[in-house]
């Protein structure tokens, strides 16, 4: 360990901490300024020195501004000291449940020699940091039974500051976790750790990976440097009450100028603010350098294929499920099937499945399923919105169940919306008009549909002519009015022309899908949460929304890729499954269809059926057979 760097990298996050509590200082004396003038003033009235004339007004006017501004201070003081400071939504880990999560961290802050992390919490995340949660407002983290033995155990053990001191150091010369046990008051940062790694990563990475993490506590334990985190988040968070909506018009005007002014000093603390967590990073990774520091180097490298993963799994298998009110339950446990499939797929993940033999770092939990589930609930509602309980609309899905549950439910909701669509724009379902219609709707439908690019008025009115479709091309079976009911239905796209097939199709999805949101009843804000509630008070759920929006020939591709996914199980013994990596798939003789797509793509864009047609009937999937629909 490199004493000089981690004394460096301190000394240079303690001044910065000061210059923080300088500002803090300066704002002080210029409430008190006016205040400080006025008792000059009525001191020079009272003794006949400064009086008479318009000494008086001068006086009282001062006086008054004084009170307006000592006031105006005590309000924004109280509004920062009482602010509650964002946290982050996480999964409250005891140590009943994880006796051997909390030994390691204490064993890796001993060697380390800062002091442990006052609790464990999990995030559905591919991150881990300190989070320091003694606001007032929050109270102290949660303590179990063994935190109480220990504390007990040991009551009346000299602390650290004694040998500091008997030794002729102070509190600011030394390293500074040691002012930690100093302060009796103080508390140690809680410890969130990313539920993805637990389930990924052996117990050795997990170590190497928290080892910087960890010796953060030592900065954090400096007063200069607690106290200057607490005033910036307290600004923070009284920019948050500011700017928070549904108050009366006084509150609002009272707290605007709460705001502008917690504002104002955030704007001059942010360089400060920022070097000193810096400087606090700093000392923590170079002291952490002495740990784990070749098994740290494979770890880093878990990180960043934890998070691809995990972001695929997310954005390709979860948010299907999360979209129709189901959630997985297993979400970290479907990190390592992903992992494992890229593992197998790619070349150069391929000695990471040699690692599965060691022992996981979930195993340090006493009951990692419920953890699990825990987490895959929290993952759903931050990155989706969700109620906090499972409900009749809101309910999880295990695996093995996800294929029938949320893959086959999803194609057939969709090959129903496209089915709507089509009807809306008065499309018949059968090619030939003096045929009758099936006994429900085909895949033919659609293919016959999309086949031509581009109508003619001609063509809508059923007489042939200059202009028309060209002889080949199936006949046209719009309504007359398909533009103008187009036209009613969604505005205009720049990418679709709206008078060619695919265009209508395409933004008449978009709209049907926006009526369909826009009428899904509100997710009720949870309530009960404890200190991270204020988190979802505001209803800007999802906090990270996981997909841009979708464009209309995208939602088009997939409509018409579900329509061809419910022909292929209902008329060719296909079957719904699950691509750990992307998503829904279709198995046909238990293997996937990866070649549907490009042929999709082809009818979509240019209207060309033949690789798709060429494709069903390799497989033996009749197009004009009805399938069934949700």
């Amino acid at each position: 360990m490199s004493g000089t760097g981690v004394e460096v990298g301190a000394q240079a996050a303690r001044s910065r901490a000061l210059a923080v509590l300088r500002l803090r200082s300066r704002a002080l004396a210029v409430a008190l300024l006016p205040a400080a003038v006025a008792v000059v003033l009525l001191a020079g009235g009272a003794t006949g020195h400064v009086s008479g004339g318009r000494w008086d007004v001068i006086r009282w006017v001062v006086t008054v501004v004084a009170v307006l501004v000592l006031l105006a201070a005590a309000g924004v003081g109280l509004v920062v000291a009482r602010a509650r400071p964002a946290l982050s939504p996480t999964v409250p880990i005891t140590e009943e449940s994880a006796p051997d999560l909390y030994r390691l961290v204490r064993d890796l802050a001993d060697r380390l020699d800062v002091p442990a992390p006052s609790a464990i919490a999990l995030t559905p995340d591919c991150d881990s940091w300190l989070e320091d949660r003694t606001h007032p407002a929050h109270g102290p983290p949660a303590r179990g039974s063994r935190d109480r033995e220990r504390d007990r155990a040991s009551a009346g053990q000299p602390a650290q500051a004694a040998q500091a001191a008997s030794a002729g150091t102070s509190p600011h010369a030394s390293a500074p976790h040691a002012s930690a046990p100093q302060r009796p008051s103080s508390v140690a940062p809680v410890l969130v750790i990313g539920s993805p790694f637990l389930w990924w990563m052996r117990v050795g990475e997990l170590r190497a990976v928290l080892a910087p993490v960890v010796a953060g506590t030592g900065p954090s334990a400096h007063p200069d440097i607690a106290a200057a985190r607490r005033f910036v988040r307290g600004l923070d968070a009284a920019v948050a009450v500011a700017a928070a909506p549904g108050r009366d018009p006084f509150s609002r005007l009272v707290l605007a100028g709460v705001g502008r002014i917690a504002r104002l000093l955030l704007r001059h603390c942010r360089v400060h603010a920022a070097e000193m967590e810096r400087g606090v990073a700093a000392a923590a990774a170079e002291r952490a350098q002495a740990v784990d520091y070749g098994v740290r180097i494979v770890a880093q490298e878990q990180v960043g294929l934890a998070y691809a993963g995990w972001d695929r799994l997310l954005t390709r298998v979860a948010l299907p499920a999360w979209r129709m009110g189901r959630w997985p339950s297993r979400l970290d446990a479907g990190v390592v099937s992903a992992l494992t499939e890229l593992s197998r797929r790619d070349r150069l993940a391929e000695g990471f499945a040699s690692r599965l033999g060691e022992r996981p770092a979930c195993d340090l939990l006493e009951e990692p399923g419920s953890v699990d589930e825990a987490a895959s609930l929290l993952a759903a509602r931050l990155f989706h919105g969700g109620p906090a309980e499972p409900g009749p609309d809101w309910a999880p899905v295990a695996w093995q169940e996800y294929p029938d549950e949320v893959v086959d439910r999803k194609w057939r909701m969709d090959a129903a919306r496209l089915h709507r669509v089509l009807d809306s724009l008065g499309v018949s379902h059968s090619a030939d008009p003096t045929t009758p219609d099936p006994d429900g709707p085909t895949l033919g439908r659609v293919l016959e549909h999309l086949t031509t690019a581009a109508p003619s008025v001609t063509e809508s009115d059923g007489s042939g002519g200059p202009g028309s479709a060209s002889d080949s091309a199936p006949p046209h079976r719009l309504a007359p009015d398909a533009p103008e009911r187009a036209a009613t239905l969604f505005p205009a796209e720049e990418e679709a022309d709206e008078q060619s097939r695919g265009g209508m199709l395409a933004a008449g999805l978009t709209a049907e899908l926006a009526r369909e949101e826009a009428a899904a009843p509100p997710r009720p804000a949870p309530t009960g949460q404890g200190p991270d509630e204020a988190l979802w008070d505001d209803g800007a759920l999802p906090l990270f929304p996981l997909q841009p929006p979708r464009t209309g020939r995208e939602l088009l591709a997939d409509h018409v890729t579900a329509m061809v996914c419910c022909a292929a199980v209902d008329t060719a013994g296909a079957a719904p499954g699950l691509d750990w990596l992307d998503g829904p798939a279709l198995m046909v003789d238990g293997e996937r269809a990866a070649d549907l797509a490009p042929r999709v793509l082809s009818l979509v864009e240019d209207g060309d059926p033949s690789p798709l047609r060429d494709w069903l009937t390799r497989l033996g999937i009749r197009p004009e057979k009805p399938v069934r629909l949700v």
